[in-house]
Parts: structure tokens; sequence; C-alpha cells
């Protein structure tokens, strides 16, 4: 692709093309703001524009009862705040917020956005309200976030509901089954945007556009081009619709890239989940109560290097690199019922033994790996889990550093588990007002970028429970609404 040569006339909808919905809209018309994309990085950026322009488009790749992106599945979200309230347990500091980011991601790719970011995630939930969102208690088994995340009642679809009602009162527009195939820029200006609906393309015009429409976890022939035939056993947790399509786009229009195109947010979830759109329930806590084995009956990696929310984040990359690109959870009964229950009913046996031949591993190496552990963990009768406890074992390698209690009480209980992937970290790089900057480092006039599709200028890797949603709902409120001024200016 490339960019419109000054004066040159836009590209023509295709003879056999029929324009969608024309009493909604046509092809002459031209909107203040489009949004590509409907998660909530998109109806944040179009409320947003709305309340500051008159005519806002939002296009969903998705048909309406598929729409919001990967924002279906989510619960929390996380915020700084100075003190507890009715659904904080406690303060959490701007520099807690950035020392905790640091730890996980070794640092964000762009410090002052990430400064920005933290400050104004304390007036967050104040504005989510306004807007709809209504709030609740943590979850069984989710305490140890009560204190830095926020969760919303009724989870991610109910929260994408209220705020589209939102929209739709407002009077922003909507078109789902919308796929945005390309973006027309003219030097360093937006003119519109073509879009396939079935057989049916169009052009539609606009003043500015915000895109948000996500990465390209979703598209595993590209995956692939980074991480081999691995990439064909990986489970989407998220909507099928996150192809990539747009970031391409704009990567092909000049916008400069940020971010490893091979790193992924990709964690463990039960081997037997759909390939694509499982959600949150798919995922399995249990990996921190117990022991992680490969097919060959071997540990690979320390299941207690640090508390949960900061470090499940790895182990979609572990599976990754083990023999068919799966593991096993190991627990005993002891454990079974101290983490959130799993989806799917796990394997159970009397005996470690029966168990292997379940699970379908190498049967001697399996109950030598245990043995060992075990006499690693001999003595260790208690474990704190909101904490770093230093109950480890000795002489195991790899160790278990925290909350290693022998596992000896049966039954004995296995889950399979492959890498589920959440999102990918490359995209786009953006200024302080969230505008597309090109590979000359200047921005384009009225192109930005909201949500993961320009995460990576904060996250390089590793990731922070609800952190997503934060940048998401940020930077679409701060690109919808100067892409509205920027529109009437």
């Amino acid at each position: 692709m490339r960019n419109r040569r000054e004066g040159e006339a836009l590209p023509a909808v295709p003879r056999k093309a029929a324009v969608l919905r024309t009493n909604v809209m046509s092809q002459t018309d031209r909107w203040d703001v489009i949004i590509v994309g409907g998660g909530n990085a998109a109806i944040c950026a179009a409320i947003s524009a709305r309340e500051h322009a008159e005519r806002v488009l939002l296009l969903e790749a998705a048909p309406e009862h598929m729409r919001g992106g990967n924002t279906r599945h989510t619960r929390n979200i996380r915020c700084a705040h100075a003190k507890a309230d009715e659904f904080f347990s406690g303060p959490y500091a701007d520099e807690e917020f950035m020392a905790d980011l640091v730890a996980v991601t070794g640092g964000p790719a762009n410090i002052d956005l990430a400064k920005f970011l933290i400050q104004q995630t304390n007036q967050l939930p104040n504005w989510m309200t306004a807007h709809g969102a209504h709030w609740q208690q943590p979850l069984a088994g989710t305490l140890h976030l009560g204190r830095t995340n926020r969760w919303f009642l009724g989870g991610g679809k109910a929260l994408l509901n209220s705020y589209y009602r939102t929209a739709e009162r407002l009077g922003v527009k909507f078109r789902y089954d919308a796929q945005v195939e390309d973006i027309v820029i003219e030097g360093d200006r937006f003119e519109a945007v073509t879009i396939r609906s079935g057989d049916k393309a169009e052009i539609i015009r606009g003043k500015s556009v915000v895109i948000a429409a996500g990465g390209f976890e979703a598209n595993l022939e590209w995956l692939e081009e980074y991480w081999g035939i691995a990439a064909r056993n990986f489970i989407v947790r998220g909507t099928p619709f996150n192809r990539g399509t747009t970031l391409k786009t704009l990567l092909a229009r000049g916008a400069k890239p940020i971010g490893d195109p091979k790193a992924i947010h990709a964690i463990a979830v039960d081997a037997r989940s759909p390939k694509y759109d499982g959600g949150i329930v798919t995922r399995l806590d249990s990996v921190v109560f117990g022991v992680v084995v490969n097919k060959l009956g071997r540990r690979f990696y320390d299941e207690g290097e640090e508390i949960w929310p900061k470090r499940y984040a790895i182990w979609g990359g572990l599976i990754l690199g083990q023999p068919d690109q799966i593991a096993y959870s190991i627990v005993d009964s002891k454990s079974i019922d101290a983490f959130l229950p799993p989806l799917y009913k796990p394997f159970r046996a009397d005996t470690l033994e029966e168990l292997a031949i379940q699970l379908q591993i190498d049967k001697d190496t399996f109950v030598k790996t245990m043995a060992d552990y075990n006499a690693g963990a001999k003595g260790n009768t208690d474990v704190r889990m909101q904490v770093l406890d230093r109950v480890s074992t000795v002489g195991v390698h790899p160790p278990k550093t925290n909350w290693a209690l022998p596992i000896n009480h049966a039954p004995y209980y296995g889950f399979p588990l492959r890498a589920g992937i959440t999102f990918t970290y490359m995209g786009v790089t953006v200024d302080e007002r969230s505008r597309v900057v090109d590979n000359r480092d200047k921005p384009f006039k009225n192109v930005y970028a909201a949500g993961e599709i320009m995460s990576g200028n904060i996250l390089s890797k590793g990731y922070l429970g609800g952190l997503g949603l934060a940048i998401g709902a940020i930077f679409g409120e701060l690109a919808g609404r100067d892409a509205a001024i920027n529109a009437g200016s």
C-alpha cells in the first residue's frame, strides 16, 4: 500500500459494490470522527469524541452480538488511588503503580506516556461511572487484587453494553460487520477508510480517525512468521476478529512501529479450550499451587517465582518452549480447592503413576520428578499465598522458591496446559496526544490510535492485571477528544 499523492483522486468504490444502509450514510458523507474498532478503547473514544463533535461513526468488524473485542472477557481495571473506598481495599499510589510496571516490564518504552497513564487512572473510576459503569466487590479468589484493581459489575459484556447505551444516547452511529480494508492518507492527513461488509465495499470519508482495532493475536498466519509452526498450537483467548488488518495498513502507510513483533501476552490456559474466544474462564490459576511438568515428565521453571498477578503472563511463553507446546499442572487434594474453579474438570487419580497414564506423559520420569520435588519440599506444612513466603524447596532444580508444599495427599489432579494468547505487543508509535507518529518521527495530522494497537508505547513485555483496560480507556478518551477538537478546527 502507498500514501496517496497530493491531488490524486480518492479511489472509487468498485462498480458492483453497494453502499450499505444508505438511510444512515452515503458515499459522500464526511464524518467528524471515525472510530475503527469496537472494544473498550474504541467505545471510550467514541463517547469522548461525541462530547466534542457532532458526527461520530464507530466501525466494528464483528457482528453486533460479538461486538467489543477482547473487552468482552475482562472483569477489572487497574487504577491508582489515594485511599481505600467501597471497592478498593487500600491506597495504591502513583509511585507504587510505576514500580510495579517497571518490575514486570523492565520499564515502559515511553516513560512520559506511562506517567500520564498512571496519573490519569486516579480519576478513571469517576469517568467510567459517569458513562455507565457499575462496580462490585472483588470476586472470591481474587482478593489479593482488591487494593490495586476495581471490578465492574457483570464483567466486560455488561460494561460494554453500558458504554454502548451511553454512546447511542449521545448520538454516536454504529456499523457492524464493517471490516476496514484500507486507510486513505494524503501526505500526512487522513481522508477516508474503505470498508467491506460481505461482498459490498464502500468508502467513508472523515475529518479525523481513531484506530482502536486491537492487535494481530487472532492472525495465526502472521504469528507464524515470528513463532514458526509453534504458533499453530496457540489458543486465542479473545475475539477472532483481531487480525491486525488496520495495523498492517498503518505500517504500510508509514506509521512508525513500536514493540517486538514476536512479543506476546500469553498465559496458561486449559488445553481443552476452544481455539478462539474462550475468554477468561479458560485460564488456569493452579500453577502456583503445585508443579508444572512437560510431556516428558520434567519440571522446567520455578512455579513460585512471584505472586500470581505479576507473573502469570510468563507461562504462555514457557509452555511454547516445551515439546509440542504442551504442559501439565499437577496439584493434590490439599490444593484443589485453593484456586478459582476451572472450566474443565481435572484428570484425577489415586496414584501419580495412574495420573501420568491419564495425561499421557512419561510415567517413569514423572514419578521421579515428583519424588525429587517432594524430597526437596519435605517438612513444609504451611504457606501464605498473599506474600512471597520463602517456603521453598531444597536441592531441587529448578527450585520452587515460594509456596512449596509437598504433593503427597491423594487423590492427585492434573490439568493440560497450552499457551493462550491474549494480545500482541507490536503496534504504532504515538505522541502525547495519541496521534500516530510516522517514520520521520512526525505525527500524522489527524490519525490517532488507542488501546492495544498502541500499548507497546508503555508495555514492552510482561503484564499487570487490569492494565490493558486502563490503557484503552485513558488513551481512548484522549484520542477521541483530540480527534473531535481537531475535526472542528
